[in-house]
C-alpha cells in the first residue's frame, strides 16, 4: 500500500553538516548516500518525504551577535543545499510553494530556527530571518532566553515576558509559526493565549504517554485544537519511551555528578556514548511513537497531529525508525490500529499545510509596520 508524502517538522542535517563537513557539500556526497547521517537524498525519496523543515539550529553556547551570525550561516547552507540539488530540492516559504514543489517532484525545503537566542532580542533580526525564508522559530532551546523559559532550565519568568509576547505577536504579523517545542509548559500556555495564528510543536510528544519535560501536557494539547495548531511527534527515544526517558535522566544525573551541564548536549553526549556500550537503553520501537500519535489525536483531534522526527538531532533512534526512509513503517503501524488512509495523510502532511495556510491568512490580514527593533 502506498503512503502519503511526509512534511516533517524538524531535521538537524544543517548542523550535522557544519559539524562533520564544515558545510562542504562536495565532501558529504548527499546524492550518493551519506552513512554518517540519518538523512541523504536517496533515503528522503525512499521515505516518501515531500517536504522538510530543515532546522537552522545553533546551540545556546553561542549567544548575542555570534548566535545571529551562526544562524545566518545555517540559513545560507540550506539555500546552497537547494541550489546544489535543483532536481531534488526546492526552497519553499508558503503552503502553495510546498504544493508546487511536490507537484514538480521536488522535496520542498522550509526552514525553522531552533531557539529564540538566534534573534538576540531583536525584532528586526526576526523580520530579516523571515525575509530569508525562515518560517518558524522555536522560542527557546535547552536554556532560557531573557524573555521565555525553557522546559530544561530553571524557570525565571513563569512564562513569557512582555517582550516575549511582543515576539509572538510579531511572528503572527509577519507570517512565522510560533514553535513551542523546548519551552516550559507555562510558556506554552502563555503563547497559546497570545497567538492569533496556529502554533507548532515541531518535535514534541504527549506528556501523558512519556513524562518528559520536552513533551506536551494534556491541557495544552486540548488548547491546541482551539488554536488550530499541530503537535508533530518526534522519533527521539528519550521523549517517546518512558523507560528510555528514565535511562536518559540517569545520564543527566551522571553528567552533573561529573561537573557537566545537563542543558548542554556536548556535556551529556559522552555519558550517553559510554552507557550505550555497557548499559544500553531499553528497547524502543515504532509502536512507542504510534502511541504518542494516538494520544495527540485522542486529546487534540486528528486535525492537530503531525510528525517531527528530529533526525540528525539525536544520538540514537527507535529500532524500526533508524533514518528518513522509515516513515512508511509508522504509517503501516497506524493503519494496523485502524487509521484510514485519509487520516494518515492528515498526519503525514495535511494538518501542517492547513495550519500554514491559516497562519499565512492571519499575516495577510495584519496591519503593516509592526513593532520596533
Amino acid at each position: 500500500m502506498s503512503s502519503p508524502y511526509v512534511l516533517d517538522g524538524h531535521n538537524d542535517l544543517p548542523w550535522s553538516m557544519r559539524a562533520a563537513f564544515g558545510y562542504d557539500l562536495d565532501a558529504a556526497e548527499l546524492a550518493a548516500g551519506q552513512p554518517r547521517f540519518q538523512t541523504d537524498l536517496p533515503r528522503l525519496r525512499a521515505g516518501g518525504v515531500g517536504a522538510q523543515f530543515w532546522s537552522v539550529f545553533v546551540p545556546c553556547s553561542l549567544a548575542g551577535s555570534v548566535a545571529v551570525t551562526a544562524t545566518l550561516e545555517q540559513v545560507d547552507f540550506v539555500h546552497r543545499l537547494v541550489e546544489c540539488y535543483p532536481d531534488d530540492l526546492r526552497l519553499a516559504t508558503t503552503a502553495d510553494e510546498v504544493d508546487a514543489a511536490v507537484d514538480a517532484g521536488r522535496v520542498a525545503s522550509l526552514m525553522g530556527m531552533e531557539g529564540g537566542h538566534s534573534i538576540d532580542e531583536s525584532l528586526g533580526v526576526l523580520r530579516m530571518m523571515h525575509a530569508l525564508g525562515v518560517r518558524y522559530m522555536t522560542l527557546t532551546h535547552n536554556e532560557n532566553t531573557p524573555w521565555a523559559d525553557s522546559a530544561t532550565d530553571e524557570p525565571v519568568l513563569g512564562g513569557l515576558s512582555d517582550f516575549g509576547r511582543d515576539v509572538v505577536a510579531e511572528m503572527n504579523r509577519i507570517g512565522m509559526f510560533v514553535d513551542l517545542s523546548h519551552v516550559s509548559a507555562d510558556v506554552m500556555r502563555d503563547a497559546l493565549a497570545v497567538s492569533a495564528a496556529p502554533v507548532l510543536f515541531s518535535h514534541s510528544g504527549a506528556g501523558s504517554v512519556c513524562e518528559n519535560v520536552r513533551n506536551v501536557p494534556d491541557d495544552v494539547l486540548a488548547g491546541l485544537a482551539a488554536n488550530g495548531g499541530v503537535c508533530m511527534v518526534p522519533f527521539v527515544p528519550m521523549f517517546v519511551s518512558q523507560a528510555v526517558s528514565d535511562w536518559y535522566a540517569e545520564c543527566l544525573a551522571i553528567t552533573e555528578q561529573r561537573g557537566g551541564d545537563r542543558r548542554k548536549f556536548s556535556d551529556v553526549e559522552p555519558v550517553i556514548a559510554e552507557r550505550m556500550t555497557g548499559d544500553p537503553p531499553p528497547p524502543c520501537g515504532v509502536a512507542d511513537v504510534a502511541d504518542h500519535v494516538e494520544r495527540v489525536r485522542e486529546v487534540a483531534g486528528v486535525d492537530h497531529v503531525g510528525v517531527g522526527s528530529d533526525y540528525d538531532g539525536s544520538i540514537f533512534y527507535p529500532d524500526e525508525l533508524p533514518d528518513v526512509s522509515s516513515y512508511p513503517r509508522l504509517f503501516d503501524e497506524l493503519r494496523s490500529r485502524g487509521w484510514s488512509d485519509g487520516d494518515v495523510a492528515k498526519l503525514g502532511h495535511g494538518n501542517v499545510l492547513r495550519a500554514m495556510r491559516d497562519m499565512e491568512s492571519v499575516a495577510a490580514s495584519a496591519a503593516p509596520g509592526g513593532g520596533g527593533g
